[in-house]
């Protein structure tokens, strides 16, 4: 079972109640997520599109765009090289949209992820040479790229790098760092030292975004100086679609939703319900989407795995097709075979996570406090989800490792009291290849080393038992009776959820199951009736493990008692509950409901 806690960080919260209109409940939940002087509070719960930094203070940036503009005044060729995830794709159609409005001479190369691997290699350099380019431009990709921006310098093409990864850098006698910056002509990436960007949180299409803003602001002044006013407002367009892909790839990569993060993804999905993007709009309804609020949940969890399949199981250069799409009768053609991808992948995610599932409990690696699991037919661009299904099933640092060409390659997922990347290099003679840092990586090595990684990791394991313990951080203990429909309408203030932001949660002692129901065509669904110690009783619903669920239901009070809860009722099932509740909106008319997250006898 999960270890409860409940945060108790201190702050005068009647005071931010009253500074701010908002129950104190919200106030303390703010204060949970460390915003604490007003002017931070402001900004989370009512930052606007003016507060978003300025992009000139990325370091590089008036640099970069200047020599993108000459190249676009000489009429060069310019190639953007991307990635193939959601941010990659993202970021490509961005700069894409952005230089064609300024008229360059552009076209794009999103790498293969078996064919070419990840960023920058050799043999797309020698295409672009052989292409004729003259400038590269990367986008969420290319700081680690040295060796092959020296090979294209070599062969006269320019690079310019934009990018949100960390920088290489060589640990020096002192035990100082220091930087390894590619020798681009600009590198243009907020996690550089040099860099006084405030906020290094960025994703790559958010750093491709404000690219476009310098771009259009130096392209107006230098070469529209008596159209001004109209190319704005054409300009101004642009960047209102173009902040929607900001916002997709802000929460497709899991970037936290902090800072001028959560604008621009609060922003970008109020935009995206009207999007004008066919591609999208294609998107949204081929999932049933169309007409309905958008919320984070929905990139992260439908739409944007659909953009990252063509990733995984085809070429990513699909979903760009679909962004570029100009016919609305192609663009659903497209997004439709997006859709079939990504439930191909589910399908596939899921058979993968079973039999690893299988291994464990079967096999010899239930006692292993890191698992080492060889799938040998899975796609190795699952291994990371799959890890990451496992990791989740039992709070372990995971490896999935699979075959493929080259060897062997493989995903890692971790848990927090565990730092992957840096137990990776006590052991990285065991690597062709290797990186990541303390939450996920990802390596290749020979078939023959595999076994010996599983024991050099256990080996030097020093987590203990209460490392494995899921810790659930309870927001405020609060008594059902306390929720009204206007104190659930201010936590949408508080959106968007996803990382760094999540969701808050509450918990209620001696909640009585009154009666019960399940739901779905897969029967994964409870519906429950409840009552607090006062006698309120209250609508419940439970989306997780149901068969866990019943299970605690035996085990706490007999299966006579839990089958009684469906058929007749009950009056002796008393749980405590973690809960958020919810507004349930059926037929129009809207209705408290709680939403069970976590349960304990």
């Amino acid at each position: 079972m999960a270890k409860w806690m409940v945060s108790a960080k201190k702050a005068d919260f009647d005071k931010i109640s009253k500074e701010f209109n908002i129950d104190p409940v919200i106030a303390r939940i703010i204060r949970n997520r460390d915003i604490v002087d007003d002017t931070d509070i402001r900004l989370f719960l009512y930052g606007t599109l003016d507060d978003l930094h300025n992009p000139r203070l990325l370091y590089d940036m008036e640099k970069a765009v200047a020599f993108m503009l000459s190249k676009i005044e000489e009429k060069e060729t310019v190639r953007i090289i991307g990635d193939y995830d959601i941010d990659g794709i993202c970021a490509t159609y961005i700069l894409l949209r952005g230089l064609k409005a300024c008229g360059a001479n552009v076209d794009t190369v999103i790498p293969h992820r078996i064919k070419d691997g990840y960023g920058l290699n050799d043999n797309l350099i020698e295409e672009a040479h052989n292409d004729g380019i003259d400038t590269i431009i990367t986008c969420d990709n290319g700081i680690a790229a040295a060796k092959q921006i020296e090979y294209a310098n070599e062969l006269g093409i320019n690079v310019i790098i934009t990018d949100h990864h960390e920088v290489p850098y060589e640990l020096m006698e002192d035990g100082s760092r220091m930087e390894l910056l590619p020798p681009a002509f600009a590198v243009v990436d907020p996690k550089q030292e040099k860099c006084n960007y405030p906020f290094d949180g960025i994703c790559g299409a958010v750093v491709a975004y404000k690219f476009i803003q310098v771009l259009f602001e130096e392209y107006r002044k230098a070469y529209l100086p008596g159209k001004i006013q109209d190319q704005t407002e054409v300009f101004g367009e642009i960047l209102e679609e173009l902040l929607e892909f900001a916002a997709f790839a802000t929460v497709g990569d899991v970037m936290e939703l902090l800072d001028e993060n959560r604008i621009v993804v609060r922003y970008g999905l109020k935009q995206m319900v009207h999007t004008k993007n066919l591609g999208l709009r294609a998107l949204i309804e081929v999932n049933g989407l169309q007409n309905k609020p958008l919320s984070a949940y929905h990139i992260g969890f439908v739409l944007g795995p659909c953009m990252n399949a063509t990733g995984r199981l085809d070429s990513a250069v699909k979903a760009l097709s679909l962004l570029n799409s100009s016919d609305l009768a192609q663009a659903v053609t497209i997004a439709g075979e997006l859709k079939e991808l990504n439930d191909s992948r589910k399908e596939m995610t899921r058979q993968g996570t079973e039999k690893a599932i299988e291994l464990i409990e079967n096999g010899p690696y239930k006692d292993d406090k890191v698992f080492v699991i060889f799938l040998t037919d899975c796609h190795e661009s699952l291994a990371g989800i799959i890890a990451g299904r496992i990791k989740e099933k039992y709070n372990k640092p995971v490896f999935i490792l699979t075959e493929s060409e080259e060897g062997i390659k493989g995903s890692g997922r971790s848990i927090e009291a565990y730092h992957m990347y840096e137990q990776m290099s006590l052991c990285k003679q065991l690597f062709t290849k290797y990186g990541g840092h303390k939450m996920a990586a990802g390596l290749s090595m020979p078939k023959e080393n595999v076994e010996e990684f599983r024991n050099t990791l256990n080996r030097n394991c020093n987590l203990s038992d209460e490392d494995f313990v899921e810790k659930v951080l309870i927001d405020v203990p609060m008594p059902l009776s306390y929720i009204r429909m206007d104190f659930v309408k201010q936590l949408e203030l508080l959106e968007p959820f996803g990382n760094g932001n999540s969701k808050p949660i509450f918990a209620q002692k001696n909640v009585r199951i009154l009666r019960g129901r399940i739901l779905g065509k897969s029967a994964n669904v409870g519906k429950y009736r409840i009552c607090d110690e006062q006698g309120n009783e209250y609508d419940m619903i439970y989306f997780g493990d149901m068969e866990k669920w019943h299970t605690f239901l035996d085990e706490a009070y007999g299966e006579d008692e839990r089958e009684k809860l469906y058929r007749a009722g009950s009056r002796e099932i008393v749980i405590q509950m973690i809960y958020y509740p919810d507004i349930n909106v059926y037929q129009g008319k809207e209705s408290l409901q709680i939403v069970m997250r976590d349960y304990a006898k």
